[in-house]
């Protein structure tokens, strides 16, 4: 199962759970984003944890999807947009537990969260320039100062989970899986035990005073993307990455 939910004690975790590296296909993005909103109304849950099994928390989309059918691009960018658009408005606060790469879509997840931790030994990045692709410096922008995210986007370069938390967008580090897991209950557990209409409330409150409207910031990002994807560039850049080899870009 590519999506794992359990519910207990008012806190509603979701596993991702896609070997090797959960990288999505659209029809998966669109599953997870289907249960996010069916859990921001659920009665039996409070706050929803988000964390993954395998090598790392998120690797993206499936660019072997994108590689073998380049249309692709506009469900995949429409599936993607749902997911962070459901973990941003969701009415219940999303704590994402983050531990290896969180890279592309995994930015999108960790980005519209709440509230994010994360294992020493976790990274995040944006590698889309190297991809073909673009998008995600919206939900990048949630976490990281401007100048850092114009970096990562041009570069495709990530940061550690330690200069994550020194720029102050990681709530804490830990040092291995299980920890991380029992730090997000311990936080997950503590808004469960408040006012659910408070916390729904306070959670639309620092939505709408946010200074921008991440959600058709990210809109906007995708049609540039769309425009991207048009390009024979972009293909090689896919065909590259499938076939791992160095892309050779017309000059």
């Amino acid at each position: 199962m590519s999506i794992d939910i359990n519910v207990s004690n008012n806190i509603a975790t979701i596993e991702l759970d896609v070997p090797p590296v959960n990288a999505f296909d659209s029809s998966q993005w669109f599953d997870l984003s289907k249960s996010i909103d069916e859990l921001s109304f659920s009665n039996d849950a409070r706050v929803i944890v988000i964390r993954a099994q395998g090598k790392g928390f998120c690797a993206g989309v499936d660019i072997k999807e994108l590689q073998a059918d380049s249309s692709k691009i506009h469900a995949v960018n429409d599936g993607c947009w749902k997911v962070a658009r459901a973990i941003h408005v969701c009415n219940l606060p999303v704590i994402s537990a983050c531990h290896g790469f969180v890279l592309g879509g995994g930015i999108l997840i960790a980005g519209a969260s709440d509230i994010v931790l994360a294992t020493e030994d976790a990274f995040f990045g944006l590698p889309e320039i190297d991809r073909g692709a673009l998008g995600g410096g919206a939900h990048l922008s949630r976490l990281f100062p401007l100048q850092k995210v114009r970096k990562m986007m041009l570069t495709g370069e990530p940061i550690s989970a330690d200069e994550a938390y020194r720029l102050g967008s990681i709530e804490s580090l830990h040092s291995n899986i299980s920890e991380l897991h029992e730090a997000a209950n311990e936080i997950a557990e503590s808004i469960a035990e408040k006012s659910p209409i408070a916390v729904n409330l306070a959670k639309k409150a620092l939505n709408q005073i946010e200074a921008n409207d991440v959600d058709e910031a990210y809109k906007s990002e995708q049609n540039f993307t769309i425009e991207l994807y048009q390009s024979s560039d972009s293909q090689e850049a896919r065909d590259a990455f499938v076939e791992k080899r160095d892309a050779d870009f017309e000059k």
